[in-house]
Order: C-alpha cells, then structure tokens, then sequence
C-alpha cells in the first residue's frame, strides 16, 4: 500500500517520505482495519514528525492522527474484557477516530480500537466527518467539562479561524454565548465573521485586551479559550473577568506561558488545563456522548467542521508544514 513515513525527525516537508509497497497493517485484538477515506491534518502531526510529541512511536512510522475511513477487516476478541461492548461493525461501516499508532492516517489503510472507533455521521462528507472528532471533542470538552460555559456568557476565542478555534466558535454559539474572536490577519477575520462570531479583534491590526475591555464594558471575558499561549494567554489575564476561566489548551504560539498565580488570586480567575487525548483513558463513556451530541449538533447544521483544503495524497509533506507553520484557516484534510 502507498503511506507516508517518518524515517527520522525534522520537518516534514523536509524528512516524510512516500513509499508504494508499505505492509497493509494487521488489526490485533480489539482492532479494526479501515482503508482511509479521509485523513484531517493536525498540529500533533508536525509535534510527531519533529519528535516534539509526548508519544514517540519507533522509526520509521506513518503519522495522521484524525481519519475518516471503511471498515475492511477486524482482529480478534481482545483477551481482557472490556467495560463497554463494542458495537456491531460491519465491513463497509464508515468510522472516524484516532489511529493506532505507528500505522497512522497518512497511508491507504490505517487500524483504530474497536472501543475508541465511532460511526461517522450522515451528514458529514467523508472529510468533514475526518475533522469533526479531535477539533470539536476538543473544544466541547473545554467549554462544557472544564469551563462551564453558560448561555449569556462572554467566550473569548484565540486563533478562532484555525481548526479548534473555529470549532470552539461554532460551539461557543450553539451554548448561547457571545462570541469574541481573535485572529491574525484581514482573510481569517473575514473567515471568523462568516463562522458567526459576534466581534472579530485582528490581533494584527489592534490589540485584543483593548477591545474585549470595550465591548465588554470593563466586565472582561468569563470564559477564555487559549489554544495558543505565550502572549495570547498573558494578554488573556488582563481580560478576563471576575471569577472568570482561561482553558489552556496548547502552545501552537510556540511559548508556554509561566503564569503569575498571585494575579489569579487578586482577580479571582481560574486557569485549567485541558488534555483532550486523557479522556479516552480515563472517561472513554463521556468521549462517546460528546461524540452523539456533535452528531445531533451538526444534523441540525449548528456544527460543521471548517474544511478549507481537500487536498490529493502528495500533498501531505506540505499540508502538515503548513499546520506546523500556522498559515493554515480552518481544517486541511488529505484524500487518499
């Protein structure tokens, strides 16, 4: 089969390289094998490529962490039971989910756990339906689980054009908040006003802390959403309001933060962590709610995730150093 691998680390224009007699790979127990249908590109793709991830799979390895694909073949019972049944696969059935890694998205076939494997919802198109899972479980989690957003409230939402920015918008109005959206540049801001976001702030053209302060009357933010750092999370802390909460959800920036705790103490913020990828460890049943009420969300339209570039198979090396240099709006999905 034709995939793309990871020889060494470095950047991945520079070190991925295809190759067209790859093993198909064999599902061991509690697996299923799906040829890969689609393939959403995400920055933990450019982390593993760079041997920047927390997970480090043996060299060499296909990367791809986010698919939409058919299911083809299954492995065997896995020896130990599991909590949950697993449902009823059938060859043919459409999935999403993340990959098993070292056989990721970015080849013909690709194996998922059977228990972590979810079908793809009619209404998606094989790529939206590859981006709606790590993206918008993402931003659900830290909106509803961590924050506690509720109708009414003030959402501030960094690199809201981005791939969970603008699921974080699209989710951030289905709650009845009010959206603030923070970009970089004229085209994502046209991209986050045609999301729906209530005020775009261009980071390039004016300072966000000014304008949340303004549109706020001085109240701030009640909810932040930081998948960036660095001075998108020190800015955060001058605007966010009392008794408000930033969700620190990455560093794509490139900086992290070192927070001054003593100025959450006097303003009566809170800051929380999110770790979407824990949940399907440690709460696997609440990852599949979340995975219906997505579904529900986007059969009545109020989700879709923000596909931008449909792009051919050779084009991976470039579609993941795009995501790595953070020139990319919305989701770049890979059709095999």
């Amino acid at each position: 089969m034709r995939a793309w691998q990871v020889p060494e680390p470095g950047e991945p224009r520079a070190v991925l390289r295809q190759v067209g007699d790859a093993p198909r790979p064999v599902p061991g127990p509690g697996q299923l094998l799906v040829r890969v249908r689609a393939a959403a590109v995400n920055f933990p793709d450019a982390l593993l490529v760079r041997g920047q991830y927390q997970v480090r799979p043996p060299l060499p390895f296909t990367p791809g962490v986010e698919l939409c694909g058919e299911l083809v073949g299954r492995g065997p019972a896995p020896a130990e039971p599991r909590d949950r049944p697993d449902e009823e696969w059938r060859p043919g059935d459409r999935v999403i989910g993340t990959p098993v890694l070292p056989h990721g998205a970015f080849a013909e076939y690709a194996l998922l756990d059977a228990a972590a494997a979810f079908r793809a919802p009619d209404c998606l198109d094989d790529a939206e339906a590859a981006a709606l899972h790590i993206g918008h479980q993402t931003a659900w989690f830290a909106l509803h689980r961590r924050a506690a957003l509720r109708p009414g409230e003030t959402l501030l939402v960094h690199a809201a054009a981005g791939g969970v920015g603008s699921a974080a918008v699209q989710l951030g109005r289905a709650a009845g908040a009010r959206v603030i959206a923070v970009v970089g540049g004229a085209a994502k801001a046209a991209t986050a006003r045609a999301l729906g976001a209530d005020l775009v702030v261009d980071r390039t053209a004016e300072d966000f802390v000014t304008a949340v302060r303004a549109t706020t009357g001085g109240r701030g933010a009640d909810v932040v959403f930081d998948p960036v750092g660095g001075a998108a999370f020190t800015g955060s802390t001058r605007c966010v309001a009392f008794e408000g909460r930033i969700v620190v959800v990455g560093f794509a920036g490139g900086e992290i933060p070192a927070p001054a705790l003593n100025h959450a103490l006097v303003k009566n913020y809170a800051i929380l962590g999110l770790h979407w990828g824990l949940y399907q460890s440690r709460d696997p049943g609440a990852v599949r709610a979340v995975h219906r009420e997505l579904c529900a969300l986007a059969a009545k339209g109020a989700v879709r995730p923000l596909v931008t570039g449909r792009l051919p198979f050779e084009a991976v090396p470039d579609a993941v150093q795009r995501v790595a240099d953070g020139t990319t709006t919305g989701r770049l999905v890979v059709l095999p």
